[in-house]
């Protein structure tokens, strides 16, 4: 790893940490509510006199739990545009960090570059271990659940879709933050468009039908989504060269 990648590394190593603790925390939860609290759910529902609902509550823990579990990897990208936007890009440019920095030898576009890779890498490294746990988790006990593929968090983590919008967040906030140097407007705008792009991207998905094309519709989401993040990156790097030419 180059001097520059430790120095972005030691600068955001909190979000980062963050960031796995979440992953790991999520999948270690995903894995206790398939193994353990679904075993007590059944165990309720058994015993439960025929007709009665006295063992619903136990299936409403399970179902819930895995709810919110998909719910707050889906909306990640929310959390990812606010701290590349604000902290990752616009506070280096608000306080002047990036000047120092490109004044000692690092191109504008090496930095950048270095401000993007670890970050980067970090999203696709925690879809990679997400997903698939979530996959096996969601399928094992589908009788306690009262979702289907096409609720906006499930089929957004059922695949890659997930990580392009993290990828997407990733480059919308760190143009937003080239655009406008500052902290705060930056955080708030990033949130914005993610927001909208995530509406706009989102409204063409199909019926929740058994017929529907599920991995064709969550494919050609994750290629607009990778789409924008190619484009807002490319941006950020013409903005950044417009900069400091």
């Amino acid at each position: 790893m180059s001097g520059l990648s430790w120095t972005v590394l030691r600068l955001h190593r909190t979000a980062l940490i963050v960031w796995g603790a979440f992953v790991l925390g999520s999948v270690g939860y995903l894995v206790w509510l398939t193994e353990v609290t679904a075993d007590s759910a059944y165990a309720t529902l058994d015993a439960c006199p025929r007709g009665e609902a006295c063992g619903l509550g136990a299936a409403y823990t399970y179902s819930t739990g895995m709810g919110w579990t998909s719910t707050f990897l889906y909306y990640s990208f929310w959390a990812v545009a606010a701290w590349a936007g604000g902290a990752l890009v616009g506070r280096e440019l608000e306080s002047g960090t990036a000047r120092l920095a490109w004044s000692q030898g690092v191109s504008p576009a090496r930095w950048l570059a270095a401000k993007l890779t670890l970050p980067a890498l970090a999203l696709v490294l925690g879809g990679a271990v997400f997903v698939p746990v979530y996959r096996w988790a969601w399928s094992a006990h589908r009788d306690l659940m009262g979702d289907n593929r096409f609720h906006p968090d499930v089929f957004a983590v059922h695949g890659p879709l997930v990580v392009a919008y993290g990828l997407c967040a990733l480059a919308v906030g760190t143009l937003t933050g080239l655009l406008l140097g500052r902290t705060l407007p930056a955080l708030a705008v990033s949130v914005a468009v993610m927001t909208l792009l995530n509406r706009s991207l989102g409204s063409h998905r199909p019926d929740p039908l058994p017929t529907s094309p599920f991995w064709a519709a969550h494919l050609t989401e994750t290629g607009l989504a990778l789409t924008v993040a190619a484009l807002a990156t490319a941006a950020s790097f013409r903005v950044l060269h417009r900069r400091t030419a």
